[in-house]
């Protein structure tokens, strides 16, 4: 696909506005990428979102790598450096700078209020994130049940997740489920 000055504007902004947003990491902002992805910009459709995301997943290295599949889709090369370089660029500026001002009020009481009520905020917005991608993923009863099945095997027993993960894609790929 052949990156747009517009597009690649377009991708630099949102990411860098969302990056500052993803408290939890870059799963936290998933439903505002699929919003403005498959929702506002149209760029893909839902099931395009959620075999990047899957993608993304299963590829080893960091959960920022939907963002590269996502500017890589709308802009090519190019779609995928700059959504990369802003959602990954102006967090850590930020941390850098502000750090050392968060040190200094380790012992404030307004200190601790905040850092405690960013961990709700954190949960709540990955959990967003899970609900997206259960809408955006789910199109069969078969693939409700997995669905199901994988997030209580996963929260009431030990099993690596990633057994459930490959037992679903084996199931995906021979194609009983669609």
């Amino acid at each position: 696909m052949k990156a747009d000055g517009g597009v690649l504007v377009t991708l630099g902004i949102q990411f860098a506005i969302m990056a500052l947003l993803a408290v939890g990491g870059a799963n936290a902002v998933v439903p505002e990428m699929h919003r403005l992805a498959v929702e506002q910009r149209m760029w893909m459709s839902e099931r395009e979102f959620a075999d990047l995301f899957a993608i993304a997943q299963a590829a080893p290295g960091p959960n920022v790598m939907l963002v590269a599949l996502i500017g890589y889709h709308v802009a090519g090369v190019a779609g995928s450096l700059v959504a990369t370089v802003a959602m990954c660029g102006p967090t850590p500026m930020l941390a850098h700078f502000l750090s050392n001002a968060w040190d200094r009020f380790k012992d404030r009481p307004w200190r601790i209020v905040v850092q405690a009520g960013l961990v709700p905020i954190s949960v709540g917005l990955v959990g967003a994130s899970a609900i997206v991608l259960t809408r955006a993923s789910v199109h069969s009863w078969i693939a409700a049940a997995i669905t199901v099945i994988t997030a209580a095997v996963a929260y009431w027993t030990r099993l690596n997740p990633l057994w459930l993960i490959g037992i679903a894609g084996l199931a995906g790929l021979t194609g009983w489920v669609g």
